[in-house]
């Protein structure tokens, strides 16, 4: 109720100005949900249409279980392989460590720009992370 007479107060909407909004609200939403209804259907078929050959057949829960377990192990399996490969990329960076004076501004700035996008990544999580705001968390 107190945000209904902030509301009025402050920018001088009436009740029937508010129920007239909330009417149009809900035929929108009301045309949106028939739109959904009538079009859904077809463009559901054509989805499935489009990525039939990624469809395993027969559609169950028992197939969806076992697809499920079968990616789990094999992202598993591809432990030893991407821990292989991390370490030969440490390896390099350590090898274009030692031998920095040979480095190139293009790959300098490669290298600056890539931190950069790192930085820029972290502060959006944090923004995300706190609700969308700048100044801090709700506490």
């Amino acid at each position: 109720m107190r945000s209904i007479m902030f509301l009025v107060k402050n920018f001088g909407l009436d009740l029937e100005s508010m129920a007239s909004k909330l009417q149009q609200l809900q035929s929108k939403a009301c045309q949106a949900s028939q739109f959904a209804f009538k079009h859904g259907s077809a463009y559901y078929k054509q989805l499935l249409e489009q990525n039939k050959q990624y469809i395993q057949g027969p559609p169950t829960v028992e197939k969806c279980n076992q697809l499920s377990k079968q990616l789990l192990y094999t992202r598993l399996a591809s432990i030893p392989g991407r821990y292989e490969s991390f370490w030969k990329e440490l390896d390099y960076v350590k090898h274009i460590w030692k031998n920095r004076q040979e480095l190139k501004v293009e790959d300098a700035g490669i290298a600056a720009l890539f931190g950069l996008e790192c930085f820029a990544w972290f502060c959006a999580g944090e923004i995300v992370g706190r609700g969308f705001t700048f100044t801090g968390y709700y506490v």
